[in-house]
């Protein structure tokens, strides 16, 4: 995902990366070329004058604006919900991991909290593995036991997996008697709450808006885009091609926004920053267990990875 402050209102109209512009580049140049050679026919069609006018693309362009309105704000809320989980995922790993510290006393070299905190900080890079499709081996690897490790690897839904470790973890140490039934509640709660946020992130992966439904906006979008510039010959003449292109670059753009942030956990330039949110779950949990944290110029190497 792209991160920028403000910029100054002209240099926002030279924007090139992180738009889509250069994607639409080569549909708009056809299209381009195909309004000017309907200028040079002066709007027929083997020789037949397609009777159009501006009147009807005006009304037909209002209703096609409302729909690709409806289309944006249902692909927006599944990135705006998308963000909401992983900030509640930052939330309650913080809150897990003080737990675990306060249950057993802060207590100077304890392994046992640092291995809960190493949990927690592989579950979160596993979950966007997940919603990804890559392979977290190497993350897990990195930050759990080899044995441990390789038996995640192997299973198919690997933050579950390690949700299930965390939940044997605080059943170990209600053995020991280092908490009591109620301290066990209360983690049982912020486990419950992760799991949920595992649900809702694979609902939003693996539920995407109907395809019917984009296939007939998309095919909508452009016919009325080809057929434009015949409703706009006649009274605009030359400057048809323009106009046409700048039309067409609005419901064109907005349609492709809605596709991108539709699948809010991918790579895109649109896309949540997942790898950013995993380096600040992990930098936070370290802080917090008083651990190292990560070299910042490895973390900025591995966020644009």
């Amino acid at each position: 995902m792209i991160i920028r402050k403000k910029e100054h209102w002209f240099r926002m109209l030279f924007i090139w990366h992180g738009s889509v512009l250069p994607r639409l580049l080569p549909r708009l140049g056809l299209l381009l070329v195909l309004s000017v050679i309907i200028v040079y026919l002066h709007g027929s069609l083997f020789s037949f004058k397609v009777p159009l006018n501006p009147a009807p693309f005006t009304l037909f362009g209002l209703a096609l604006a409302l729909f690709l309105g409806f289309r944006n704000n249902a692909s927006y809320d599944r990135f705006w919900e998308g963000r909401k989980l992983w900030g509640a995922l930052l939330n309650d790993t913080r809150s897990l991991a003080r737990q675990a510290l306060s249950t057993t006393g802060y207590q100077t070299g304890n392994q046992e909290p640092q291995d809960f905190i190493q949990l927690l900080i592989a579950l979160t890079y596993s979950l966007k593995h997940q919603l990804r499709g890559t392979d977290a081996r190497a993350d897990l690897e990195q930050r759990l036991p080899a044995e441990l490790a390789a038996r995640i690897n192997g299973a198919k839904y690997k933050p579950i997996m390690l949700l299930s470790e965390l939940g044997n973890w605080v059943f170990n140490i209600k053995r020991q008697g280092k908490i009591d039934s109620i301290v066990q509640v209360a983690f049982e709660e912020n486990f419950n709450k992760i799991s949920d946020i595992v649900g809702g992130c694979e609902r939003i992966a693996s539920t995407p808006i109907p395809y019917s439904y984009r296939v007939l906006l998309h095919r909508t979008v452009y016919l009325y885009c080809f057929m434009l510039p015949f409703g706009l010959v006649d009274s605009l003449g030359w400057l048809t091609p323009l106009i046409v292109v700048f039309i067409a670059y609005t419901f064109v753009a907005f349609e492709a926004i809605a596709d991108e942030i539709e699948e809010p956990f991918g790579t895109e330039d649109n896309d949540l920053a997942l790898n950013a949110m995993c380096l600040m779950i992990e930098t936070t949990l370290l802080e917090i267990a008083g651990k190292p944290l990560p070299n910042v110029k490895e973390v900025e190497r591995r966020i644009i990875d």
